[in-house]
């Protein structure tokens, strides 16, 4: 079955200002329905590329395309799409039906139709009776869903959120983000959301664009993004890692066989082929060490006797700083199951991966 013709399609954006390339030849495609971030840190581009979006910027180079259709040169109005603001805008002096309703009467949309419209919104949003409040007699979250609902209004083909929760703290914050794909999911309306919250990202999205720099390191599902990250760079902005520079001695059927120091390790081969002895860091999340108390029962070919530095307790996971003999820095991360012993500051363990878990990046 042929893939789904793109909602939206980037092809070749570029946006400077000045020297300052805040946008550099960037290309993706989104289909029909689908949640994509883009994620990155501070003065990355993802704000400079949604403006461009939106029509608020106008881009040096590159199409945008929506449904087939070029609007990169269009002004916002006459596009189909609509964005959230990261502090949602709400008029304070209308009510929530109001607000709602704001674009469809500035649309020109009858009455009736507009009143039906909004309740249909407010019931799709969980508002139910609070219509006729003001924006400041809600909640934050409850002012974000007036706001989505908005956005909603006129049914665009893309809405545009920026950093969407960001104005609430952290428990309302998941449980807003819960809605926020609820109601993405009920709607089928293709989101585009930036992003600098890891989290946020990982949680919400269908797929996320990383970027650095003006330029896109990695388009891919949440899932793969963290498990198969395609740069070093991607690896130690998603989550915490430890990297360790390698070379490769060999590479099997099955598995690359690495050096790192005085160890040695084997890593299960994952699509990229390696020549031997080319240099790569190789990487495992926290999660993924684990910690044993018994040189009895030690080890694996991926194995390495450490001493534990300092420890952290986070309720359901404890983590541990350790140092390898030859003086590497881990961390690892465990569950607190309450029949297992824990390793204490100042105790020698045994940090051992299994090959699947690990993963290469260049050098």
């Amino acid at each position: 079955m042929a893939a789904p013709a793109p909602r939206l399609r980037i092809e070749g954006l570029c946006k400077s200002y000045g020297d300052v390339r805040a946008v550099n030849n960037v290309s993706f495609d989104v289909p029909p329905g689908e949640l994509f971030s883009l994620l990155g840190p501070s003065g990355c581009g993802k704000t400079t590329l949604l403006r461009i979006l939106a029509g608020l910027v106008m881009p040096d180079a590159g199409r945008v395309l929506i449904d087939g259709v070029d609007v990169a040169a269009m002004p916002p109005h006459l596009r189909p799409v609509n964005m959230m603001f990261q502090r949602y805008a709400l008029f304070p002096h209308m009510n929530v039906e109001a607000n709602i309703g704001y674009g469809l009467k500035q649309a020109g949309i009858a009455r009736r139709e507009r009143q039906q419209r909004v309740h249909e919104l407010l019931a799709l949003v969980r508002l139910d009776g609070l219509g006729t409040r003001k924006p400041d007699q809600l909640s934050g979250g409850q002012q974000q869903r007036v706001a989505l609902a908005r956005a909603l209004a006129r049914r665009p083909q893309v809405l545009l959120l920026d950093e969407p929760l960001a104005a609430l703290d952290r428990r309302l914050r998941e449980s807003t983000a819960v809605e926020l794909k609820r109601l993405q999911r009920e709607t089928q309306t293709t989101f585009i959301m930036v992003t600098h919250d890891q989290d946020e990202a990982m949680t919400l999205s269908d797929r996320v664009a990383v970027m650095f720099d003006g330029q896109l390191a990695q388009v891919a599902s949440p899932e793969q993004v963290y498990e198969h990250p395609s740069t070093r760079a991607v690896a130690h902005f998603i989550g915490d890692v430890n990297l360790m520079e390698a070379r490769v001695l060999n590479v099997a059927d099955t598995a690359i066989h690495l050096s790192a120091g005085a160890s040695r390790f084997a890593v299960t081969r994952n699509g990229r082929s390696w020549e031997a002895n080319t240099g790569v860091t190789l990487g495992i999340r926290p999660e993924r060490l684990d910690l044993r108390l018994d040189a009895a029962a030690v080890c694996g070919p991926n194995c390495l006797p450490a001493l534990v530095r300092a420890v952290s307790y986070h309720g359901d996971v404890s983590v541990y700083h350790l140092a390898t003999d030859d003086g590497t820095q881990l961390l690892a991360k465990t569950p607190n199951n309450g029949a297992r012993a824990r390793p204490a500051v100042g105790m020698r363990v045994w940090a051992e991966f299994d090959p699947d878990d690990a993963f290469l990046v260049d050098a």
